[in-house]
């Protein structure tokens, strides 16, 4: 039986936490979750602790403050290659990325390496409640990222994924070099590059109705020039290696 781990990091988000996890466990006996909580002083840590009393399935890592979206998801990766999950999954925990379409990326992950949640492919419509200026802003940003590193998917900056856990054991976590919004480029952009099976799905992408948004404009901005720096340690390599 292949366990799939679905990493969610946390900073105050109380309202969500318990309802977040409940959803996530409720699409497979197989799926379990891991709360990398940051010090999070509305004691989201807290929650979790007391449904890990009664639920197995469920994990807690508590860091000591805000240490960035990066490394949560790298202690969270570490975490689960120490154990015998066959996949591993990325998530917000505000319900912008739908748990109902958990099946759908297990579903993709058996004829690819890295499956991709796309809120572009078949059209903007799947993005819900974005203000227009927002919508553009992220619809250029992924354009921006294909043009500059060649990474052949239509939402390169998103945040829903699921690995296979041989990519993660050989990407070089330890090598991966952005925290913020661009981690998530990075990480795709890594795994393309050594010739690894890259799928997008569609997803339907609502923004949160409760808890406070993370984004910030230095998130942004370390993404623009991250970018550039990215395609330029590769030579700017417009495909990927043969093997891996």
């Amino acid at each position: 039986m292949n366990k799939t781990l679905v990493i969610i990091p946390t900073y105050n988000e109380k309202e969500n936490a318990q309802e977040i996890i409940t959803a996530v466990l409720n699409q497979s006996p197989t799926v379990e979750v891991l709360i990398v909580d940051d010090g999070s002083p509305d004691g989201t840590g807290d929650i979790v602790a007391a449904m890990q009393k009664t639920k197995p399935r469920i994990h807690l890592m508590r860091r000591a403050g805000k240490q960035g979206l990066g490394t949560a998801y790298i202690a969270g990766f570490k975490w689960a290659l120490a154990r015998d999950f066959a996949f591993v999954m990325e998530m917000d925990a505000d319900f912008s990325h739908d748990p109902k379409e958990i099946p759908n990326f297990l579903k993709a992950i058996e004829s690819a390496d890295l499956v991709l949640g796309s809120r572009y492919t078949g059209g903007v419509a799947r993005v819900v409640n974005w203000p227009l200026k927002r919508l553009a802003l992220s619809k250029g940003a992924s354009l921006y990222v294909r043009l500059i590193t060649g990474l052949p998917v239509m939402d390169p900056t998103g945040g829903f994924k699921c690995f296979r856990r041989q990519v993660l054991e050989v990407i070089g976590l330890d090598e991966i070099r952005c925290s913020g919004y661009a981690f998530q480029i990075e990480l795709s952009y890594k795994t393309w590059l050594r010739g690894y099976r890259v799928r997008e799905i569609p997803i339907t992408f609502a923004d949160r109705t409760a808890g406070k948004s993370k984004m910030a404009g230095n998130i942004v901005r370390e993404a623009l020039w991250m970018v550039w720096s990215m395609a330029a340690q590769h030579g700017f390599r417009r495909r990927p290696s043969a093997g891996h």
